[in-house]
């Protein structure tokens, strides 16, 4: 039987030390506080701001939503972020992606001040994912696969790794991340050929394609000793949740895995809160 990689345990480990930096900030009169930016009602971004704003409940942080519809124009949504950088109670901003079609989505990234950047959407960010320099903050859901499996004492360091999904909100990322740890990382894509077989050969898979289900046990070796993080979350017709991970026709034969709901989630805005932190923290500097 595989071990269930819960979230909650790695979220647990974080929220004490959150919730006191929290209050240490309220004791020199600076209130953390996150703005949520949404434009339209996709499931996936409702529950993620949903579990954002339970976690900003419980640590202390302060939270503000700005939502849009999804047919909102470019001068709409920039006329947001504009009033996001020059509130100086606001300490960081989490905008969901990818956003509807009429915006373009790099010049809206490229609007936000870099030091509110808590989701490494800003071109300050990549570049510190990109050149390991530290700078800014990477994208809290590639950095909480990295979380994840530091708190379940999963070893990447000369590891193969196989990253299904390329976008900058997590493949990308995730795979410089893991880079930086000494994996060897595959980056996959749709478009990748004999993508069972690479998945075959893989100690580590992290599947980010954002495609419902893809990943059956044709992908997976069954000898009981790969681990597989699910970053995808979709709403099947039933309404329950599921991943990019057929979880019943995986868990049976790999050594870990996540479950969805209850894997990376309750990381990544562990990660989110983390992230507001220390931006409030930099601002006090």
């Amino acid at each position: 039987m595989s071990i269930l990689l819960k979230g909650a345990a790695a979220a647990a480990a974080m929220a004490d030390e959150s919730a006191a930096r929290a209050q240490r900030l309220q004791a020199r009169g600076i209130r953390p506080k996150l703005a949520i930016v949404r434009v339209g009602e996709r499931p996936n971004n409702l529950s993620y701001e949903k579990n954002a704003i339970k976690r900003c409940e419980k640590t202390g942080v302060d939270y503000e939503r700005f939502i849009l519809p999804e047919e909102a124009s470019q001068q709409e949504l920039e006329a947001v972020l504009r009033r996001i950088n020059s509130d100086e109670e606001i300490h960081g901003c989490l905008m969901f992606r990818p956003l509807p079609e009429q915006i373009d989505e790099g010049e809206v990234c490229a609007l936000l001040r870099p030091d509110k950047d808590v989701d490494g959407i800003t071109h300050a960010s990549i570049s510190g994912v990109y050149t390991d320099s530290g700078e800014g903050y990477p994208p809290c859901t590639a950095k909480a696969c990295m979380t994840l499996l530091e708190h379940y004492g999963i070893p990447v360091s000369g590891k193969r790794v196989v990253v299904l999904g390329r976008s900058l909100v997590i493949g990308k990322p995730v795979a410089m991340l893991l880079l930086q740890k000494d994996a060897t990382v595959t980056l996959c894509h749709s478009k990748s050929e004999d993508l069972r077989a690479i998945c075959q050969e893989a100690d580590i898979i992290i599947a980010a394609i954002g495609r419902m289900e893809l990943v059956d046990g044709s992908f997976i070796r069954k000898d009981g000793t790969q681990t597989v993080i699910d970053v995808g979350i979709h709403v099947k017709d039933d309404g329950k949740l599921t991943g990019d991970v057929k979880f019943d026709d995986v868990a049976p034969y790999v050594s870990a895995i996540t479950p969805v709901p209850g894997g990376i989630g309750a990381v990544t805005t562990s990660i989110l809160i983390d992230h507001v932190l220390q931006a409030a923290e930099n601002r006090l500097k």
